[in-house]
C-alpha cells in the first residue's frame, strides 16, 4: 500500500528558523527534496514577508520552479496571497483555518468564524481557476493559549471546513501536543464530516510523538503525511514551537511497515544532514544519525 510524504522543509521547514537561506539556497533544497523521489513539495507561503521575513522570496522561488511532473504548492492565508501565488504560477495552494480562535486571532489577526470566510472565497476562486485548494485545519490537538481544543469544539469547525467541499482536508497537530488516541478519534471525527474527501495530517515533534502519530494517522485511513527534511521547522507564531516530524524518520518506518512512499532512505539522510548544515542547527532526527537497518 501506497502512502504519499508531502515534503514540507521548503516553507515550513523554513519559516522559523533563525538563518535565512537564499532563494538559490531554497531552490536547492526543493531539488534535492525531489532527489528522495517526493512528489509533492510545498515550496513557500505567500504571507507578508514582515511577518515571515524568512519566506520574502515568495514569488521569485515560485518563478524558478522546473516543470519535472512535480506537484509544488504554496501556503497562502487571504485572497491577496491566493491572487500572488496564482500570478506566480503556483496551481496547488494550501490555506489554513484555526481551531481557536485566539491562536487564529494572533496569528491572522481574524476570528475564526471571520477565517472561514476568507477560505470560503479562496475555495470559491480554485474552483473557477482550476487550482486545487486544500485546507488545514490547525490546532487540532491543542493550543499554545487556550489549551486543550475541546472535542467539541473540533467537531464545529470541522463541520464547518467540511461543507466547503475541499480537494483535501489536514489535520495540524501545530505544537507537537497530540498522542496516537487523539489521531485517531479526530480523523473518526472529520471522516463522519467528510467521508469522500482525502485526509492529510501534519505533525510537529516537539513531545517526541510525532512518528507515533504518524503510524495512528495511517491506521486512521491517512494516506498523505506532511513531513520535513532533518525534523526542521516550527511556527513562528506559536511559543516553544519546535520543528515537523522529520522526513527520514517517517520514510525508515513506513518501510519497515511494509508501505511503499516511493522515497529513497539514503537520499532522504543525505538531504538532510545538507540542509541542517545550512541552517545550523543540529538534526532532530534519529534517522540522520544512526542510519537505516539492516545496513
Amino acid at each position: 500500500m501506497t502512502v504519499e510524504i508531502v515534503e514540507v522543509s521548503p516553507r515550513d521547514g523554513l519559516q522559523n528558523e533563525k538563518r535565512v537561506l537564499s532563494t538559490d539556497e531554497k531552490l536547492e533544497l526543493i531539488d534535492r527534496a525531489a532527489r528522495t523521489g517526493v512528489r509533492r513539495i510545498e515550496v513557500t507561503s505567500f504571507v507578508r514577508p514582515d511577518r515571515v521575513p524568512q519566506l520574502a522570496d515568495a514569488a521569485e522561488v515560485a518563478k524558478a520552479l522546473q516543470d519535472n511532473g512535480i506537484d509544488y504548492s504554496a501556503l497562502v492565508l487571504n485572497v491577496r496571497g491566493y491572487q500572488r501565488a496564482l500570478d506566480a504560477g503556483i496551481r496547488e495552494m494550501t490555506t489554513l483555518v484555526l481551531a481557536s480562535t485566539t491562536f487564529s486571532e494572533r496569528n491572522q489577526g481574524m476570528t475564526t468564524d471571520e477565517v472561514i470566510d476568507v477560505v470560503r472565497e479562496i475555495r470559491r476562486r480554485g474552483r473557477e481557476d482550476g487550482v486545487k485548494v486544500s485546507v488545514t485545519i490547525g490546532a487540532s490537538f491543542g493550543c499554545p493559549f487556550e489549551g486543550e481544543v475541546p472535542e467539541a469544539r473540533f467537531g464545529e469547525v470541522a463541520s464547518a471546513v467540511a461543507d466547503l467541499d475541499f480537494d483535501e482536508v489536514c489535520l495540524a497537530d501545530t505544537i507537537g501536543v497530540a498522542v496516537p488516541s487523539d489521531v485517531e478519534t479526530r480523523f473518526a471525527m472529520l471522516r463522519e464530516r467528510a467521508p469522500a474527501v482525502p485526509m492529510r495530517v501534519h505533525l510537529h515533534d516537539t513531545r517526541n510523538t510525532g512518528v507515533a502519530n504518524a503510524v495512528a494517522a495511517v491506521r486512521s485511513g491517512v494516506r498523505a503525511l506532511d513531513a520535513s527534511l532533518g525534523g526542521i521547522g516550527g511556527c513562528p507564531f506559536a511559543p516553544d514551537a519546535t520543528g515537523n516530524v522529520a522526513t527520514e524518520d517517517l520514510v525508515y518506518t513506513l518501510h519497515r511497515m511494509g508501505f511503499d512512499t516511493g522515497l529513497d532512505l539514503d537520499e532522504a539522510i543525505e538531504h538532510a544532514k545538507w540542509v541542517t548544515g545550512r541552517l545550523g542547527v543540529p538534526l532532530s532526527g534519529g534517522l540522520a544519525r544512526a542510519g537505516g537497518f539492516p545496513r
